[in-house]
């Protein structure tokens, strides 16, 4: 049995998020619903197989449940399933995919120029607290880099300091989505910043391995920043209004958003400069970044009038957290 498990599964567990590793996936989110499965399993000691009844079992939907929580806890033990078959378990139950509830596509939350000034200015307001002392710097800049560059949060979190060149003005996004990396310029005015928050946070975590650190050694949980961002959110006195709830992922949105806006106002071809954006954002084609034109809010009349001979064919691309 494996020391970090608890049920006769532990071992399969721990093979599989080690594999996963090993291919180059960080798994964190896989990590944490497989934990939560073998609690489970540990509360069902009688049923020592991986059996149809067990994983039924976990798989059905709870009161009150996220559907995109339920379509990821069964997608884990769904491969977790596939993975013990893989080792010679043919008894080994795999849940069949299809089986969660529908998923509504989200639509990001469109931030408005007020919204941004109070939410960056709280954010530049921070002082140090508690027992993460950089906090105060690393907020600001980290939203920031959302905000500016289109990063992903896992993106912005994992950054290691040796992947921003504060000397020629880029940062390297390492082993991505689909294990894509890129090399990204940065504006003159963000590359000052960056230079300025690395001379302070380089002072209280001298040779820190990431550039936005929580420890020396240690960078942002993803849950960390979303907490982060809801508190300061609500701090700022901003309301969810009437659109989706905002999110610290609808900080990359938001940069897509500005460039098709800013495209077409100015009369430029979007289907030119779609492919430089796609590639910005480490999309692993245009289809992805297609997906922005239908959301584009502000000059959307323009926008029809100046693709309404391909407005047609634009694919409805299948939303998800990239």
């Amino acid at each position: 049995m494996s020391e970090c498990y608890s049920s006769v599964f532990g071992p399969y567990i721990a093979g599989l998020i080690a594999t996963k590793r090993a291919s180059g996936y960080s798994y964190e989110t896989g990590e944490y619903y497989l934990r939560r499965f073998d609690r489970y399993c540990s509360l069902h000691p009688s049923l020592t197989a991986f059996s149809r009844e067990l994983v039924l079992g976990w798989a059905k939907s709870k009161e009150g449940e996220n559907p995109a929580v339920h379509r990821l806890r069964m997608s884990v033990v769904r491969e977790l399933g596939k993975y013990m078959q893989a080792l010679g378990i043919r008894a080994a139950f795999v849940l069949p995919s299809g089986l969660h509830r529908k998923i509504d596509r989200h639509v990001p939350h469109f931030f408005t120029k007020e919204e941004l000034t109070r939410f960056f200015g709280l954010c530049d307001s921070l002082r140090p607290w508690g027992g993460t002392p950089a906090r105060h710097l690393v907020l600001p800049v980290f939203f920031r880099l959302l905000y500016c560059c289109g990063l992903r949060t896992c993106e912005a979190r994992r950054l290691r300091v040796e992947d921003v060149h504060l000397g020629n003005g880029t940062i390297d996004i390492i082993g991505s989505k689909r294990h894509c990396s890129r090399r990204l310029p940065l504006q003159q005015d963000l590359l000052e910043l960056l230079r300025i928050y690395d001379r302070r946070v380089s002072e209280i975590y001298p040779g820190r391995i990431y550039f936005l650190p929580t420890t020396r050694s240690a960078c942002y949980k993803r849950s960390s920043i979303g907490d982060a961002f809801r508190t300061l959110w609500t701090e700022a006195g901003l309301s969810d209004g009437a659109g989706s709830r905002p999110r610290p992922y609808d900080l990359r949105h938001n940069f897509a958003l500005a460039n098709l806006n800013r495209w077409i106002s100015s009369g430029v071809d979007v289907n030119t400069m779609l492919p430089y954006l796609s590639r910005y954002m480490g999309h692993s084609s245009a289809v992805s970044t297609d997906y922005y034109l239908h959301l584009v809010p502000e000059f959307f009349q323009t926008f029809r009038e100046k693709v309404r001979s391909t407005e047609a064919v634009l694919p409805e691309v299948d939303y998800g957290q990239e």
